[in-house]
């Protein structure tokens, strides 16, 4: 029934919930009270995704990047503090900052290379993503642009008060600066005891070299979960929900072959366009509670 009612009602309802749930008189839940709050919960995530501010561009990509699915995996609610690192264009933002707009915090962290050939690309995405927040105040007016460079955040506490650590298709990025470990320490440091780290990455198959990683921009599973563990984490589980098995990864532009980047131009575009999105890794950590 709730899935029948239009986003801006869902909205309302899960607020009313969640507030309800968020007043200091509730001590406790019981069985009926958990459901009503994980239903509540639910419809505002559904409200998000099917936002109006949200172009058909981005709405059609949700058949490859299934969102709500994969924020579910990720165990994202409307009251935590979520940190979400290198947003690009928005993408997800346009999702999470409704959701955590009434009960929760949301910070975005701005990814700076060390590389300085990737400067000016940075500050022209940076630039973007600002004028988008400043635009549309009503929606993203409490959202933190803050910076992770060098493995360290500012612009926004990340000392033990973060709820969940979010990053999309970035860290084949981090493996070719050079600081993938670094920004791991970063997102464990930034955690509470048992918060989560939730990653979703281009899945390379197993065995692929570090620089053939560089090269086509897939990553294996175990590199990540090795490199995870070493910072401290405690793999927690994978999905399949972003899985692609069309997905060949022997392309001559690695997968920025595929869409959305479409890097060959005209050259075998029916082919991509047909295999869609990339393979993609969705997995979750923990930050042990003790």
């Amino acid at each position: 029934m709730l899935r029948t009612l239009r986003p801006t009602l869902l909205a309302a309802c899960a607020a009313a919930l969640l507030a309800a749930v968020d007043s200091p008189v509730v001590q406790a839940q019981t069985p009926v009270q958990a459901q009503a709050v994980a239903a509540a919960a639910t419809a505002a995530l559904d409200a998000a995704v099917a936002s109006p501010q949200r172009t058909d561009k981005a709405k059609a990509r949700d058949v490859y990047r299934h969102p709500a699915q994969t924020l579910q995996f990720f165990a994202v609610e409307p009251s935590q503090t979520v940190l979400e690192i290198a947003p690009g264009g928005g993408w997800y933002t346009d999702i999470l900052a409704p959701y955590l707009h009434d009960h929760g915090t949301l910070y975005e962290a701005q990814y700076v290379s060390p590389l300085p050939e990737s400067a000016a690309e940075e500050q022209a995405d940076r630039n973007a993503f600002e004028k988008k927040l400043a635009a549309s105040p009503a929606i993203f007016a409490k959202v933190v642009d803050g910076t992770l460079h060098d493995g360290q955040f500012s612009g926004f506490p990340a000392n033990g008060n973060v709820d969940r650590v979010l990053t999309f298709r970035n860290i084949h990025n981090w493996i070719k600066d050079g600081q993938f470990d670094a920004n791991l320490r970063a997102f464990y440091a930034a955690l509470k005891p048992g918060g989560v780290l939730g990653v979703e990455e281009h899945r390379a198959p197993p065995g692929t070299s570090v620089q053939k990683t560089i090269d086509t921009g897939y990553v294996t599973e175990a590199y990540v979960i090795e490199h995870a563990k070493a910072a401290g984490f405690v793999f927690a589980g994978r999905s399949e929900v972003n899985s692609n098995p069309r997905d060949t990864k022997d392309y001559p532009n690695g997968v920025w072959s595929l869409p959305p980047t479409y890097r060959g131009g005209d050259v075998d575009r029916a082919r991509y366009a047909a295999i869609g999105e990339s393979d993609r890794m969705t997995l979750k950590f923990v930050k042990p509670a003790n």
